[in-house]
């Protein structure tokens, strides 16, 4: 029996990377999870791999979490199929391949970082609420990363600044919808290759600064992805029952406050 048996979730941006993994490890503690990204082609990849292993308990809905009305429209179309929804997790964002160097980021970039990082995750937050309210009980995790309270390795100020939003949206909706049963929490991770994309970001730095990277890490090492899927597990379970308005650092050691 797992830890999230039959309960029903969604994970944005999850049809490769982070998500994927995050994904996976809910599904593998019990739980149906919709599976939501802006690729048709990657949803459909995603959930056919995943249905060999968990048949019957994944979905794949398109959507653009900083439009609204796809938003609402995919939790709608969610809660109708499946029931409700007791677990979100905003995983949507990242650096979206924008500049790092204070001098390179247009508007353009800030506002496409800011837009599918904080307000896709408000957006989301915005829907998935009312129906959590009327289960009486919901589970919300967003992922920010250790750029929303320290600094980044790998993205610029508008990841920074965005990270730091997600951080104040979890805090202050922890606040408000607690009496109604609804836990709201922030995981942290430091640098995880998760895909292509970080990958390549990690080795476009040289040597010298990689090993300072992880020089600066007490456990000697970068994460793996299963790693901060775990942490969302334990989150989303009522293991973290009595836990809500934090964020978690899953870094290793990177940061000690």
């Amino acid at each position: 029996m797992g830890k999230l048996e039959e309960r029903v979730a969604l994970v944005t941006g999850s049809a490769q990377g982070m998500g994927y993994v995050i994904a996976r490890c809910l599904l593998e503690e019990g739980a149906r999870v919709l599976i939501n990204d802006v690729n048709q082609e990657t949803i459909d990849r995603a959930v056919a791999e995943l249905e060999k292993e968990f048949p019957g308990r994944v979905k794949g809905q398109k959507a653009d979490v900083s439009n609204k009305a796809e938003v609402q429209a995919m939790i709608d179309t969610l809660c109708r199929e499946w029931g409700t929804i007791d677990i979100l997790v905003n995983n949507a964002g990242g650096s979206l391949h924008t500049p790092y160097k204070l001098e390179e980021i247009e508007e353009k970039h800030w506002d496409l970082v800011l837009n599918v990082n904080l307000k896709g995750a408000f957006f989301t937050c915005q829907a998935a609420i009312p129906y959590m309210v009327k289960a009486g009980r919901g589970t919300i995790i967003n992922m920010s990363a250790l750029a929303g309270h320290w600094r980044a390795s790998l993205a610029g100020v508008q990841y920074t600044a965005a990270k730091a939003g997600v951080e104040g949206l979890t805090r202050q909706l922890a606040y408000d919808w607690g009496p109604q049963g609804i836990r709201v929490n922030a995981v942290a991770p430091t640098v995880t290759i998760t895909g292509d994309r970080m990958k390549n970001l990690w080795e476009d730095k040289d040597q010298a600064e990689r090993d300072k990277i992880v020089a600066n890490i007490p456990l000697r090492r970068l994460s793996n992805p299963e790693e901060i899927g775990k942490a969302v597990v334990f989150l989303a379970s009522d293991d973290a029952s009595y836990i809500t308005g934090i964020t978690l650092d899953v870094v290793g050691g990177r940061y000690l406050r």
